[in-house]
């Protein structure tokens, strides 16, 4: 399959676990760049978490990734992550208002190191990522 075939795959569906309006159990979360971060502010219900009142390190680990590749699928450049770090801080508690963030730390050719974080109400960062993106080809080239 060529490129262009797997990036026509890649239309929003609106179904994807992290970020689709329509996934019946997805994250649904709603980003939006601001100051050239993609930023979302959520609540992560029970229904996500790994014990009593603390969210599941694998949602964390998704919303992580989301910030950082939705944000340069929104920006014209689909990408996939090639490489993913996460660093749990402390334990994200389920039923409060959580903020999450992911920018360009830098690009060489095709690959845009990025960085991600959830930061609880007190401004404490709970969780951070770190990636390697692999841009596969800017739509509209």
């Amino acid at each position: 399959m060529s490129t262009e075939e797997e990036i026509k795959k890649m239309e929003d569906t609106g179904n994807c676990f992290a970020c689709g309006q329509n996934n019946p159990i997805g994250l649904k979360l709603q980003f939006n760049i601001i100051s050239n971060q993609f930023i979302a502010k959520t609540v992560v219900d029970r229904n996500y978490q790994s014990y009593g009142g603390v969210v599941h390190g694998g949602i964390l680990t998704t919303m992580l990734d989301e910030a950082m590749g939705g944000y340069l699928f929104k920006t014209g450049e689909p990408a996939f992550t090639g490489k993913l770090e996460v660093r749990f801080r402390k334990p994200t508690p389920t039923d409060v208002p959580i903020t999450v963030r992911g920018w360009v730390v830098s690009r060489k050719r095709n690959v845009v190191e990025m960085k991600s974080e959830i930061v609880l109400e007190d401004g404490t960062v709970s969780a951070e990522g770190s990636a390697k993106m692999v841009v596969m080809k800017t739509i509209g080239e």
